[in-house]
């Protein structure tokens, strides 16, 4: 019995190796010197090329991200995307939201002021005429006028996307707040999480007293877990 046990672990481990390989396998540098630095990732079989900012937190392009794509790219049968409503919180350099887009959806990205130029110029330089809808890059602050920017009566999300938004900053409640605004019946949460520090466990945590919460990859080589995640006062996890 312990033998057979220790056999599916390794076997386990082994499959959760491949599975972080192959999603790191999705970035590709230019091979020939280029006059802009880009950062290349291949999704919906298209190549995506990603301009970074290094001066600015935001506009750098988390490993986290990559594991969301991925996710996204290969369960499109149960996560279709197709005509949903999709809203990404901390969006970045945009993969996400352009991967989204090029796989159906009506994409709302939004981040930082300081983090929509480079946003937008990622989101359409990738997505002009790729996709059926134009996404659509705006500005939010977790926790500041939500309801006046996304009022709930007329904005319904199929879907919230995040990748990379726990880490260790002052706005954890106001990002809790913006989940809890924005998550409504019939919407389901995809998030990505690079565990480093207590404070990430701490607000999972937390999170799980207002969500319901299940563990969809455990990637320990990339210290990155996905959740998907619904609203508790709503039942079971939307279809």
């Amino acid at each position: 019995m312990d033998t057979q046990q220790s056999k599916t672990t390794e076997d386990s481990e082994t499959r959760t190796e491949e599975l972080a390989k192959a999603i790191m396998a999705r970035h590709f540098r230019p091979s020939l010197i280029v006059t802009e630095a880009w950062e290349g990732y291949t999704f919906a079989g298209l190549e995506i090329r990603i301009k970074e900012s290094t001066d600015l937190y935001g506009a750098v392009l988390w490993p986290s991200a990559l594991v969301l794509c991925h996710f996204l790219d290969m369960n499109r049968d149960k996560h279709n995307l197709t005509d949903k409503n999709v809203i990404e919180l901390g969006a970045g350099t945009g993969l996400v939201t352009i991967v989204s887009s090029l796989l159906g959806a009506k994409v709302t990205s939004t981040d930082l002021p300081d983090v929509l130029g480079n946003l937008r110029y990622n989101v359409l330089r990738n997505t002009r005429g790729r996709c059926k809808y134009t996404p659509l890059v705006t500005e939010l602050t977790w926790g500041q006028h939500l309801e006046q920017v996304f009022p709930r009566a007329t904005h319904h999300f199929d879907y919230i996307l995040a990748a990379d938004v726990v880490y260790s900053h002052p706005y954890l409640d106001e990002l809790m707040d913006t989940f809890d605004h924005l998550c409504q019946d019939g919407t389901q949460i995809l998030w990505a999480m690079r565990f480093r520090l207590d404070r990430e466990n701490s607000f999972v945590e937390r999170f799980q007293k207002r969500f319901n919460l299940e563990e969809l990859y455990d990637l320990p080589s990339l210290s990155i877990k996905l959740y998907q995640a619904w609203r508790k006062d709503n039942g079971p996890c939307p279809a």
